[in-house]
Formats: C-alpha cells, sequence, structure tokens
C-alpha cells in the first residue's frame, strides 16, 4: 500500500491512490496494449498489471473463445498468452528441427462483424496419429451446407468489399503441451474472390512464415460466405491449412513443424499493411515459382521432342540401310 502523497497544485499523486482502485476501477478499463504500456510506468505498476485476473479479463473480451475451459485449462499465465496470441508472426528463419511431440492442438476461433461477435468455437485436433502426420493437414470449422452463421450484411453485388472490410478472424492456435499460442489469422482480409461458379465469397486471413527451408509457406484462415440475392450473408464454411508456394496444401508433419517454430518465433504488432504486403509478396515469388516450373517442363518437352525426333531419324536411317 503507497501511502505518500505529493503535492501537485492541489491534486493528488496517484500514488496516494489504494492499489485496489486503481486495478478496479482503473488498469481493468484498458486494452492489452495500453496495460502493457502502463506497467512500463513504475514499479508500482508494473506489480500491479501483472496480475493474471486483469489479463484473463483481457483475454476473454478480446477473444471469448478464450474462456471455454478446454482453452481456460491450457492457459498458464495470461499475460504471456496475450503476448504469444495478439500480434501476428512476422517473417522469420529457423532451422528444421525435430518433430514436434505435442498430443494436439487447440483452435480458438472468434469471428466479428465490426464490433459484433457472430461466431467462437475451440476445436482440439489430435496430431500423433500415422493419418494426421501423412495428410495433407486442414482444420474445419463449419460443416458444408449443414452449419451456417449469419452476418449483418446483405448478400449484394457490393458485398465482396464489405466482408473483406467488417469482417475479422482470430484464429489462435494453442499447444497446451508447450504452454504456447500463435495467432495464424491476419487482422485484416487479405485477399477476396467471388467463386465463378457459385457466386459465393471467399476472404482469406493469412501470415506468411519462414518454411525453414529457404522458402516462404502461408498460413491461412479461409472464410467462404454466401446467401441468396438480397438476403442476409451467410458463413457458410471456415478452415485452416497451410500452404507452400505451389499452393499445396502441407502434410500434417510439415505443417505441425513450421506452426511448432512459429510460437517460438519472433513476433510484430498487428499490422495489415505488413500483413497485406507480405501476402502480396508471397503471391509474387508464387507467380515466379511457377513460371520457373513451367519454363523447366518446357525445356524437358523440347528435350524429350528432340530425343523421339533422333531415334525416329536413326530408326529410319537404318531401315533404309537395309
Amino acid at each position: 500500500m503507497c501511502s505518500t502523497t505529493t503535492d501537485h497544485g492541489g491534486a493528488t499523486s496517484i500514488a496516494a491512490i489504494h492499489p485496489d482502485i486503481i486495478q478496479s476501477n482503473i488498469l481493468n478499463r484498458l486494452d492489452g496494449p495500453a496495460l502493457a504500456s502502463t506497467s512500463c510506468a513504475s514499479a508500482q505498476f508494473l506489480s500491479l498489471c501483472s496480475d493474471d485476473l486483469l489479463w484473463r479479463q483481457i483475454c476473454n473480451s478480446t477473444w471469448p473463445s478464450t474462456a471455454h475451459p478446454t482453452v481456460r485449462h491450457a492457459i498458464s499465465d495470461h499475460r504471456s498468452f496475450y503476448s504469444d496470441a495478439f500480434p501476428s508472426v512476422t517473417l522469420h528463419g529457423h532451422r528444421r528441427g525435430r518433430r514436434p511431440q505435442t498430443q494436439g492442438l487447440i483452435s480458438a476461433v472468434d469471428v466479428y462483424c465490426d464490433d459484433r461477435l457472430i461466431y467462437s468455437r475451440v476445436k482440439e485436433t489430435e496430431t500423433l496419429s500415422g493419418w494426421f502426420q501423412s495428410s495433407p493437414f486442414r482444420i474445419d470449422l463449419l460443416e458444408p451446407k449443414e452449419e451456417v452463421v449469419a452476418a449483418p450484411l446483405k448478400f449484394d453485388g457490393a458485398c465482396m468489399e464489405l466482408a473483406k472490410e467488417r469482417l475479422t478472424v482470430s484464429w489462435i492456435l494453442i499447444d497446451p503441451h508447450k504452454k504456447r499460442a500463435v495467432n495464424i489469422a491476419s487482422a485484416a482480409a487479405v485477399e477476396a474472390r467471388r467463386h465463378w461458379l457459385t457466386e459465393d465469397i471467399q476472404l482469406r486471413y493469412a501470415t506468411v512464415v519462414d518454411s525453414g527451408d529457404g522458402e516462404l509457406v502461408q498460413c491461412a484462415a479461409v472464410v467462404t460466405c454466401g446467401g441468396k440475392e438480397g438476403g442476409e450473408l451467410q458463413v457458410r464454411e471456415m478452415s485452416m491449412q497451410v500452404e507452400d508456394m505451389e499452393g499445396k496444401i502441407l502434410t500434417g508433419s510439415d505443417s505441425l513443424r513450421i506452426l511448432d517454430a512459429a510460437m517460438d518465433g519472433r513476433r510484430l504488432k498487428s499490422q495489415v499493411k505488413t500483413q497485406r504486403e507480405a501476402f502480396e509478396m508471397f503471391l509474387r515469388m508464387k507467380m515466379q515459382a511457377r513460371e520457373r516450373k513451367q519454363s523447366r517442363e518446357r525445356r524437358l518437352d523440347m528435350v524429350c521432342i528432340a530425343a523421339g525426333v533422333a531415334i525416329f531419324v536413326a530408326i529410319w536411317a537404318f531401315v533404309l540401310s537395309r
């Protein structure tokens, strides 16, 4: 307790305010970044701002899915969890290490339209089976044509851009064994496109990271929306996967290694422009890789054609010589 008062033109120093009042009337009104900044003001504020209850309340208000018992039991320190989950992963390099031995991953997913929560779910995924290790890694949350989530937007010609601007997704992956987490979804959609046949809207919330092999991969949360013309926009599918520059979904084993490194990697404060620029760079590199592959295939085709012609000419010459 602090009982020291200082005269500042008749005002009372904040050091004279009882710590319980500071916590219950000031600190609990701050968001995560503000609370973290406040903790740097003094040793007293560092102590007050380290209270796990404050950080648990912030985590629950920022990501309602974290209030789920499965997630709550996987978090040992809410301040550390917030630090892991709030910022996006930045580009970072790491060496290929051993396969992580985690028994599973927890997905804590929240979808907002503006400031309104429209969907929240927690899903556990096992990671030890041979099927998971060798199969393409993909986590689905909504069953197609069975479960839909209504969004307060009209499904019309202008809804794609509105959805891109107003729908936000948080997809936090948690390793309950290591007590680490990473938010693989970008702060805003980095891409929006319409399906040429169904007219459904596909929004991509992607973070680009280093695969550890000198190439980039994208960890993407993909949201598919549809509806009847003039009716309410509906979220019909939600999934996440890890894709390489050829568009191939990586196996569970490779994806787990990349996600494990991302949980331990450097962090960057959420910056939509930075994330979008990283995704655009990924697309450019993806296009260049496709062009190089096509060039190699064309050269191989020419070699095969030339070899075929040479064999044909040799056979024909042999026949004529007889």
